[in-house]
């Protein structure tokens, strides 16, 4: 089994290492990106391609994860040498995921989403899928994969993703303004205390996650808010989404500095204060 992926961040290197392990050929191409990237390939022990094109004729399965952004503009880029099952698992609209689709020559396509987190879970990150060849996605449960078919259309997948994200992102915009709050009167540690009283056991942990994720992805959830406002918008007025998109986005211009995941989430609350003392 021939898999490739395009783009190569922390969801791509995740998986293609457990399927790796798995006994699965895994395949990318990292020409024109980064040292650390590149870097991670080779670590990786991945078959490097010279060109998408080579990589998209070469293997079974093409998985897109690169950002929601750039999602059409690789589907254009490698539409019509593309030989297998193209899957994208971009957080996309299913409008998004429809234009993406179309794209692909050869017509045998799904769009998918993951549901958590694939840093925490790996290889057994809950896989939604949807779209005409949902089926034959399944093939990769068989190398330690953890994917469910959820429909036949494409963009079912994605939207219960952007709807699940629609939620999750807003509580961690709501959440990290609250605890930045907290820092700044020295009573952090004692808010997460009581609000864990009602959140529940695990609440501080997964806080504090939330806190660090939202500062090291702000870029890409803020560009993925715009695909859940796509979305909402098509039913209600989506005010909150467009509050936690505008809250990325100036998360991003204040931390946009953050190279390595912090450990401790005053970390980046000193980033953020040292920013505002210089402007």
């Amino acid at each position: 089994m021939k898999i490739g992926f395009l783009g190569f961040g922390e969801v791509a290197s995740t998986l293609a290492g457990g399927l790796l392990s798995n006994g699965a050929d895994v395949f990318t191409c990292v020409e024109g990106r980064s040292l650390k990237t590149k870097e991670a390939a080779e670590e990786t022990a991945m078959n490097l391609c010279k060109s998408n094109r080579e990589l998209a004729e070469s293997c079974d399965f093409l998985i897109s994860t690169v950002t929601p952004s750039q999602a059409v503009k690789v589907s254009k880029e490698v539409g019509k040498y593309v030989k297998g099952i193209y899957i994208d698992i971009n957080n996309i609209s299913p409008s998004t995921a429809e234009e993406v689709l179309s794209h692909i020559e050869n017509g045998k396509t799904a769009d998918a989403s993951i549901i958590g987190s694939v840093r925490k879970k790996g290889l057994n990150a809950h896989i939604l899928v949807s779209g005409p060849c949902a089926k034959q996605f399944l093939e990769l449960n068989q190398y330690g994969m953890n994917i469910t078919v959820v429909g036949n259309e494409i963009g079912h997948a994605s939207a219960i993703k952007l709807l699940r994200s629609s939620f999750t992102k807003g509580i961690s915009a709501l959440l990290f303004e609250t605890l930045y709050s907290a820092y700044k009167m020295g009573i952090d540690e004692e808010t997460l205390k009581y609000i864990a009283e009602t959140e529940g056991e695990g609440f501080r942990e997964s806080a504090v996650s939330r806190i660090i994720s939202s500062a090291v992805h702000s870029r890409r959830r803020a560009e993925e808010m715009e695909e859940v406002m796509g979305l909402i918008s098509k039913n209600s007025d989506a005010k909150m989404s467009k509050a936690t998109g505008e809250f990325f986005k100036q998360l991003y211009g204040e931390i946009n500095s953050i190279s390595k995941r912090p450990e401790d989430y005053k970390e980046i609350f000193k980033i953020m204060d040292n920013k505002n003392r210089k402007k």
